[in-house]
């Protein structure tokens, strides 16, 4: 291949150009990024070219990314994105951690009232047994049913 005559070499650097602005205004094509790669892909010129025809708009694209990045300003959405979901993930972990001590004083919470169930079961059972065991004890549900009409138990 021989050199390039000055009407390719200017069609190529407009084409560079172009797709350097529209990189760095954050156009990124699917599966591009904003480097080098994806602007000799988009404007028409291998990377080998970028790095030797046309070196300084490669160092020019580099220089205005990263004063865009410097700025605050991400050129790659991709970019933004990954910091949107580092966010989320952090968010996400800060609920699960709140969770997981909800449930664990949930779990605590039950295991003590399971408990004092048990114990109110039991001394219920116990009172139950010394009423049964008493003598001097009636039931009253026997005297009520009585005046209501229904005979009355032997008191004997």
């Amino acid at each position: 291949m021989g050199r390039l005559n000055d009407h390719t070499r200017a069609q190529n650097e407009a084409a560079i150009r172009a797709a350097l602005d529209r990189l760095l205004r954050g156009e990124i094509p699917p599966g591009g990024k904003c480097d080098v790669k994806t602007l000799a892909n988009t404007s028409g010129v291998t990377r080998s070219a970028l790095y030797t025809t046309y070196l300084h708009l490669k160092e020019e694209f580099e220089r205005r990314r990263d004063q865009l990045r410097d700025a605050g300003v991400i050129a790659d959405p991709r970019d933004a994105q990954i910091d949107r979901l580092k966010e989320q993930v952090r968010q996400l972990k800060e609920r699960l951690a709140s969770k997981e001590q909800d449930n664990a004083d949930l779990t605590a919470f039950r295991t003590q009232a399971l408990s004092q169930l048990a114990a109110q079961h039991e001394e219920i059972t116990r009172l139950r047994t010394a009423v049964a065991s008493t003598s001097k004890i009636r039931d009253l549900s026997a005297v009520r049913d009585h005046r209501a009409g229904a005979p009355a138990p032997d008191d004997s």
